[in-house]
């Protein structure tokens, strides 16, 4: 009888310090499910260390780790993306590379994809070693993208997850160029369950979420998968056209029963103000999607490979 494979997806950018760790720990948990086939697909995504020679190493040691190497950085969701087009498995895991995605909780996503589930995922309970405002923009997110995706995105659900064949080919069937995979997998929907965890510290080296990036991706994942934001331009522009027509009329009433008021200056350059607010505000959101609009017409690829390793 043969084994039922799982593939290992796990994008890595500039984690030189972490690729020994991570193929321990993984070879631990390939050992704890021997009943199963594994292969590894650790895409290295345009890192600038030694990240590639030392999944050279990997790969000559244990034949089960095979490397996708891109021609440069594509982010998290490309790295992903890239992996999951070569994944050939009865189920897939995506994973991270620093190791603040535990290894050993894949034996419990396989128990549940067992029980049925085709899409297992993390729920982040708690963020070890991340300070103040990378939790409250992780909690801020996750508030307004449930709030404007109507609960497609639930609350602290990460990329950690295993899903079933029929998931990842599905995504692979979407050729959007402005992927939130994380979305996209609550988009299609299938039997779905979370296991709660604790994130860990990263094991080893300097983490490249930074702030700004992490905002851009927010923002990038709620456009793509909301155009509530547009419907709040409408709500906002009959809003405002309404109490202008109401102020309008209480300022005929004052001049027909009190005569002309004074010119208030501070009042004029107020108003003047907030109207150019409101305004700009509309034209950013519109810019967004018209941005995402050219972006998917510019139709270029999700990655692009610069060497795979052990992979047909």
């Amino acid at each position: 009888m043969n084994k039922k494979l799982i593939s290992i997806v796990i994008p890595a950018y500039n984690e030189q310090d972490n690729i020994s760790e991570l193929t321990s720990r993984l070879q631990a948990v390939f050992g704890t499910n021997s009943n199963y086939d594994f292969e590894a697909i650790i895409v290295e995504n345009g890192s600038q260390d030694n990240t590639y020679e030392k999944l050279l190493l990997a790969h000559q040691t244990d034949k089960r780790f095979k490397i996708l190497q891109l021609a440069r950085n594509f982010r998290m969701d490309g790295g992903i993306t890239a992996g999951l087009n070569f994944a050939s498995g009865d189920a897939a895991v995506i994973m991270t590379a620093d190791l603040q995605d535990p290894p050993e909780l894949i034996t419990q996503f396989i128990q549940k994809w067992e029980e049925g589930y085709e899409n297992i995922y993390g729920i982040v309970t708690k963020r070890n070693g991340t300070g103040i405002i990378r939790r409250f923009n992780s909690q801020l997110f996750y508030r307004v993208a449930n709030a404007l995706t109507d609960g497609k995105i639930p609350s602290n659900v990460s990329d950690f997850r295993l899903i079933d064949k029929k998931v990842y080919q599905t995504i692979n069937s979407i050729h959007e160029r402005n992927r939130f995979v994380r979305g996209l997998f609550a988009w299609v929907g299938y039997k779905s369950v979370g296991i709660k965890h604790e994130r860990a510290e990263r094991f080893a080296g300097v983490s490249g979420a930074h702030t700004f990036k992490v905002i851009d991706l927010a923002i990038k994942g709620i456009f793509a998968h909301s155009y509530i934001p547009l419907k709040l331009i409408t709500f906002m522009g009959i809003s405002v056209s309404m109490l202008s027509f109401a102020l309008l009329v209480v300022t005929i009433i004052k001049a027909l029963v009190w005569g002309v008021p004074f010119a208030g200056y501070g009042t004029i350059m107020t108003v003047v103000l907030l109207m150019f607010g409101i305004l700009f505000t509309i034209l950013g959101v519109m810019s967004e999607y018209i941005g995402l609009i050219y972006e998917e017409v510019k139709q270029r690829p999700n990655f692009i490979v610069k060497n795979q390793v052990g992979l047909n």
